[in-house]
């Protein structure tokens, strides 16, 4: 099933050239199906290219998905055209009395701030407080998983001596989990970050669960627990509410070269990414060796977190 965007979003032209089924609102609103109401909480930079990496993950299921795209009010971005941002994006404040199905908030460049002093935590913290009453399951990633254990569980953050980046090695803690299901029991995934999670500030918490992790690159996959969930005065299911992905699984080939070449031409302190360029040649090119991983990810999500167990009248989200 394809995934409904918005017409014009540059992202169709790009994933139809490689084979990825998309459409527009026209075409979408002559099938009777109740799509999935997704948001995604765009932090990144470059909108455009995160637009089309979440996209491609969230097109490849057998669920159809109508995308609300989100910015910031209190932020205005400076690689994205306003023309852009006011033709696609709503922000928070637009849709606060809407429900959705789920929601994704992407990772942003500023680990090296503490939380308080990023210029839209305030806006951030009324988005993560209403995603427990009006959306089923949220999705973060990386910065946003930092920020969201934070806000939702006190967990801090730490720095690292050097930053983590390139292509890692994790194991699967619990393969039972429906988030892991199907996963190798060592696959690989994308980090590119200069903060840390620890271990044993999320084993305290017993709301917590942690799915994957990797020698290098630490803490990987967490989930919310399940917990019982009325849907109405019949009706119970088990919810995952949340899950942190401290990863870049949605990262193209080319995004960790993109930012190798671009802190290298500014003179900035950086290695070659571990475990990604051919033979660590960057003249070599590298294979994308985690994109089925990240497939499944998302898969996962979308089917077991969200669509298996979220109310058909979007309406009883509470």
């Amino acid at each position: 099933m394809p995934i409904k965007i918005p017409t014009g979003l540059p992202a169709r032209e790009t994933l139809e050239q490689e084979n990825i089924f998309v459409m527009d609102e026209c075409k979408a609103i002559h099938q009777d199906i109740r799509p999935l109401q997704i948001a995604i909480l765009n932090l990144m930079p470059t909108k455009i290219t995160t637009e089309n990496q979440l996209i491609r993950l969230l097109s490849n299921t057998p669920l159809q998905i109508e995308l609300t795209l989100l910015g910031t009010a209190s932020h205005t971005p400076k690689h994205t055209s306003a023309e852009h941002m006011s033709s696609f994006y709503k922000n928070y404040y637009d849709v606060k009395n809407q429900k959705f199905d789920g929601l994704v908030i992407t990772g942003a460049p500023v680990e090296d701030l503490e939380f308080e002093d990023v210029d839209y935590w305030p806006e951030l913290c009324e988005v993560m407080e209403w995603s427990k009453t009006n959306v089923f399951s949220t999705f973060h990633i990386c910065w946003a998983a930092q920020a969201a254990l934070y806000y939702h569980y006190g967990v801090k953050k730490y720095p690292l001596q050097e930053k983590l980046f390139g292509v890692f090695p994790h194991t699967v803690n619990n393969p039972k989990h429906p988030l892991v299901r199907g996963f190798n029991e060592i696959f690989l995934a994308p980090h590119s970050r200069h903060t840390e999670i620890h271990a044993e500030d999320i084993i305290k918490i017993p709301e917590l669960e942690i799915l994957s992790s990797s020698q290098q690159a630490g803490v990987y996959i967490i989930s919310e627990k399940s917990k019982p969930y009325r849907i109405n005065d019949d009706k119970f299911v088990d919810r995952y509410a949340m899950c942190f992905i401290t990863g870049h699984s949605e990262y193209d080939n080319e995004t960790l070269a993109n930012e190798y070449f671009r802190d290298l031409n500014k003179g900035l302190p950086i290695k070659i990414p571990y475990n990604y360029f051919t033979n660590d040649n960057p003249q070599l090119g590298a294979p994308n060796t985690w994109r089925a991983h990240s497939h499944l990810l998302f898969a996962n999500w979308l089917n077991y977190f969200v669509y298996q167990e979220t109310p058909y009248n979007i309406d009883e989200i509470k």
